[in-house]
């Protein structure tokens, strides 16, 4: 038997001060775009103008910074799941970072600038691919089948890698396991 919702009662949107509160709870977790934060207060009932100058507010204290975000956003792909710069500016642009921002970061995804203790991170698409596919095989020695070595490529096109990138990552991890490297078309 399906259970009927009651109906909320009627509140009063919330304040300045609540919506504040709202904000910095969202924002405890992880750092988040303007436009996460303000579809989070829209779900809390906040007036657009009360959403306006909460995002403001926010942004004056440098909780809310969509160019930080994507510094944040690109360096948590590198260290737990590196992907494709592709396949990041389509997250970024998911989360609802603005133009400007992922031009920015386009321009310094092939350069990073590291901190003096992040020499561990990837530095170019091809490291960030033969990542990728050291993670993937966890491992397992790289398959011989042709089949599965085009697999192997598709997998790391959906991470947002182009073919050539894939191709050249597969190719190293067959030289460094012995293997001779499958022809050009294969995957």
């Amino acid at each position: 038997m399906a259970r009927t919702r009651r109906p909320r009662p009627e509140r009063e949107p919330p304040d300045a001060d609540a919506a504040l509160e709202i904000a910095a709870r969202y924002l405890a977790t992880r750092p988040r775009t303007r436009r996460e934060v303000e579809l989070r207060l829209r779900r809390a009932g906040v007036d657009e103008a009360v959403i306006a100058a909460t995002l403001d507010r926010l942004a004056a204290l440098g909780y809310v910074d969509d160019a930080a975000f994507v510094r944040w956003w690109g360096e948590q792909r590198d260290r737990h799941s590196p992907r494709g710069r592709r396949m990041v500016e389509a997250e970024l642009r998911q989360r609802g970072v603005g133009r400007e921002a992922i031009e920015a970061f386009r321009e310094a995804w092939e350069a990073p600038e590291r901190a003096p203790g992040d020499d561990h991170l990837p530095s170019s698409d091809a490291e960030r691919a033969t990542i990728a596919l050291d993670r993937h095989l966890r491992g397992r020695p790289l398959p011989e089948d042709g089949k599965a070595v085009a697999r192997l490529g598709m997998f790391l096109v959906r991470r947002g890698f182009d073919p050539e990138t894939a191709r050249a990552a597969i190719r190293s991890a067959q030289r460094s396991a012995g293997a001779e490297p499958e022809a050009e078309g294969s995957s």
